[in-house]
Formats: structure tokens, C-alpha cells, sequence
């Protein structure tokens, strides 16, 4: 009889050992050998601010602890996302692009970079704010107003309107974040052009107005802090910039306030999207995780994003917003965009 035993407990060891082998290979969604769900490593692209990033990627590896550790976000550009994805085109690194203007994302669409699909908030998402075949998805609206510091200037003295940029009262008082590499600031001027050419076809009226404000500007930042800095330091009191990031900023005690101007402001549509080839149920469950109604509500409170979806309860700045979109045609600027700024790089920059 101790025979038999004995090799009932040799083959039972054996089998024990084959299934916690098995439990190391799950696969996404899984129990892994604690018990807990295992997940793969989600790698996320972003031009996002990091404090935002930073704070949602807290939130959504609380609520899914699978991916504690495993999330891992590099903070760049939106132009350098584009770029980026499409220099990984035949092997790609990261699974979500998340910070994009509606132009860039579009292109990333076309050149098959992002991968379809029909999340649940997509329904209740204007068709405006989305792709018509589920390849990317607004997040959030963005507002491009006229910046001013608030000790130099009052509401009442500050430029009122975009063609009070090119006053020659503002010369060398006006500070640009410098253009080419930043997508704010792309889409700014190329709504400066697009606007005294509706088809884009004749873009030397825009170029004309830029050559003036070139004229008025005093220096090009290199990035949004160098612009802050300088900005407060009074080395310019008016630029032009996104809603978001000034009251982020006055919200944390810089000296700048906003104008609305009077034609309008150009409102971008800002999104996210999942990389094709990449980690796409870590993606899929990312972007659901980013539309859940009340991260949302957190954000607007505390970040001050415009959702590209309703959500139940506005922060006040929100409710009281008297926001005045410019009738822009994203079709033209996304066509002709790289043409203009690559003109105005090489031929207007400086030479006002």
C-alpha cells in the first residue's frame, strides 16, 4: 500500500506544479498567481500636461490594480506623437495616443496608424468630435484666446480682437510660443490664415497679417514654460494660447488672464486614440476609463478641460464660460497646414 501512495502524491506534485506554470502565461484579464487579475504592459503616448497624466494614470491603476507598475507614460509634443507613431508604423511601442489635435489624429487615421474600434461613450459624442470609423475620439475642447498679463494690462486695455495682435501699438510687446513645434500654436496661425482664405486656396492675405504680427513680436518662446516665465517677467505682456493651460496657470498664482475675442476663438478638438498593433485591450479599457463621467467632472473641476462629452455636473468657470467658437474649416487646415507653417518657418519668421 505505500507504493501506490507514494506515487499518487509524486503525480499530484507534478500536476500542481504544471498549473502554477500555466498561471505565469495568463493571458489579459486572467487570475494571475496572487489571485489578482494580470495585465500586459501599457505604454502611453501623450501631450497632455504630466500633472494631468500623473493624476489619471493614479486613478485608473487604483481602479484596476492589474496594471500597477505597468503603466508607463512619455510626455512629449503633439507633433512628436504623430511622428513618433508614424516613424513605429512597422513596430510599434505604444499602445495609446492620447493629446492630439483633430488634424494630427486624422492624419495618423489616414496613414493607418490607429486601430477602429466602438467604445461605449462614443455614442453620446457629437459627430463632430470623432472619427466616422471609430479610429479616434475627442477628449476635449480647446479654445485658443488672446493671453495678457493681468498686473501690465486690465480686461479693458488688453487686445480685444485677433486683429488687434497687429496693431502697431503692441510692437515688441507680444511673446509667441514658437510655432513649428507646438500644435496650439499651428493651429492658431493656420486659423489666421484659413480665415482670410475660407478654401484655403490664396493663403497670402494670412501670410500678411502673420508678417505683421511677426512685427509686433518680441521673441519666440521654445516651450509653453519658457513662455510663462517670460511672459510673467513682463518681457512680454500678450500672447496668443490655449484657454486650459492660462487658467491652469493663473490657478497656480501666475499673473494672466484671458480674453475672448470678439470674432471668435479657434476651438480645437483635442483626442486619443489606440495605436494599431499595439497593447489594444489595455488600450480599450484606458479610454473607457478616461470618459467615466465623473474622472471627467474631476478634470474640468480641477484642470479646467472643456469635455467633448456631456457630463452631469459643470464646475462654475465651466457653466459660466461666454465661449465664442470662429467658424473654422478643420477639413482645410488638416490639408494645408504643413505647406503654411513650413512657409511661414522659412520665409515670415523674423523677418517682420
Amino acid at each position: 500500500m505505500r507504493r501506490p501512495l507514494a506515487m499518487a502524491i509524486a503525480i499530484g506534485a507534478m500536476l500542481a506544479v504544471t498549473a502554477g506554470c500555466g498561471s505565469s502565461d495568463n493571458n489579459e484579464g486572467e487570475a494571475g498567481a496572487s489571485g489578482a487579475p494580470s495585465a500586459e504592459k501599457l505604454v502611453i503616448y501623450s501631450a497632455r500636461d504630466k500633472s494631468v497624466t500623473d493624476f489619471v494614470v493614479e486613478q485608473f491603476t487604483t481602479k484596476n490594480p492589474e496594471y500597477k507598475g505597468k503603466v508607463e507614460v512619455l510626455n512629449m509634443g503633439a507633433q512628436e506623437v504623430l511622428e513618433r507613431v508614424r516613424a513605429e508604423k512597422a513596430n510599434p511601442q505604444a499602445s495609446v495616443w492620447w493629446g492630439g489635435t483633430q488634424q494630427g489624429l486624422s492624419a495618423g487615421a489616414a496613414e493607418d496608424l490607429l486601430a477602429p474600434w466602438q467604445p461605449t461613450f462614443a455614442a453620446k459624442m457629437d459627430e463632430r468630435y470623432k472619427d466616422a470609423q471609430g479610429r479616434w475620439f475627442g477628449e476635449i475642447l480647446l479654445p485658443e484666446v488672446i493671453m495678457y498679463n493681468n498686473k501690465a494690462l486690465t480686461p479693458q486695455t488688453a487686445p480685444q480682437d485677433w486683429d488687434d495682435l497687429i496693431d502697431p501699438k503692441w510692437k515688441d510687446k507680444i511673446i509667441i510660443r514658437d510655432v513649428a513645434a507646438s500644435g496650439t500654436m499651428r493651429s492658431i496661425y493656420a486659423s489666421m490664415i484659413q480665415r482670410l482664405s475660407p478654401d484655403g486656396s490664396n493663403p497670402q492675405p494670412g501670410y500678411d497679417w502673420l508678417l505683421k504680427l511677426d512685427t509686433n513680436t518680441v521673441e519666440y518662446a521654445a516651450n509653453p514654460a519658457d513662455l510663462y516665465l517670460k511672459m510673467s517677467r513682463e518681457q512680454g505682456v500678450v500672447s496668443a494660447w490655449n484657454l486650459q493651460d492660462i487658467l491652469l496657470q493663473a490657478n497656480e498664482g501666475m499673473p494672466f488672464g484671458y480674453i475672448m475675442p470678439t470674432a471668435g476663438a479657434p476651438v480645437l478638438v483635442d483626442g486619443v486614440a489606440a495605436i494599431k498593433g499595439g497593447n489594444t485591450a489595455g488600450a480599450q479599457k484606458f479610454l473607457e476609463f478616461l470618459f467615466d463621467d465623473s474622472l471627467r467632472a474631476t478634470l474640468a473641476k480641477d484642470y479646467f478641460q472643456i469635455p467633448a462629452v456631456e457630463i452631469a455636473e459643470k464646475p462654475e468657470w465651466l457653466a459660466q464660460l461666454d465661449l465664442r467658437p470662429m467658424n473654422v474649416d478643420w477639413d482645410v487646415i488638416g490639408q494645408k497646414e504643413t505647406e503654411w507653417i513650413t512657409h511661414w518657418n522659412a520665409e515670415i519668421k523674423d523677418k517682420g
